[in-house]
């Protein structure tokens, strides 16, 4: 109950930080604690929440506008833990737009973060979530998140995309980094 308990914590942690980030505006169409409940199927797998979100955000005065979906996606394996519940794996859709204009599109599943993660890790792990971090001078951060289902065992990612729309994924040693550096 404890290691749950400061998963949420955390994840609020998120939502808030991402929610009181200044110049930019977050419509979440889902609400914060609907992230957080887990769905159990008729086959008994259980899953996490679809979740989209929609943000807008203003980087060197140009508008961007990020799109970001999560959904349990049963084609993708299953994760057994250790009391035997099976976990569906998420699928998540990253989409930024300048305008009209289209500059990323893509599906990330876990084991886009292979070469950045142990493969024993990600044997027992679900791609857990992703949402918009901070601006910085290479371009838009978003952090994203590999998990053990309903524990606090997780690697985090930074994933850095420029104006460009090009890519960098990095493993974030600690989340606090992310949330230390933002300070400075």
């Amino acid at each position: 109950m404890r290691r749950e308990l400061k998963r949420i914590l955390l994840l609020l942690l998120v939502i808030v930080v991402v929610a009181g980030c200044g110049g930019k505006k977050e419509q979440t169409k889902n609400s914060a604690l609907a992230m957080l409940e887990d769905s159990v199927g008729s086959n008994g797998w259980k899953r996490m929440q679809v979740s989209e979100t929609e943000i807008n955000i203003s980087f060197k005065g140009v508008e961007y506008r990020a799109f970001i979906a999560r959904t349990p996606d049963e084609k993708l394996d299953k994760v057994v833990d250790e009391m035997g519940d099976t976990y569906v794996d998420n699928r998540i859709v990253l989409r930024l737009n300048r305008g009209r204009q289209q500059l990323f599109y893509r599906a990330f599943v876990k084991n886009d973060f292979v070469s950045l993660a142990d493969a024993d890790f990600l044997s027992h792990a679900i791609l857990e979530g992703l949402v918009f971090d901070k601006t910085t001078s290479e371009g838009l951060v978003f952090a994203a998140s590999i998990c053990y289902p309903q524990t606090d065992l997780y690697i985090p990612f930074s994933i850095t995309l420029t104006t460009n729309g090009k890519m960098v994924v990095k493993k974030v040693d600690q989340i606090e980094e992310v949330y230390e550096s933002e300070a400075e």
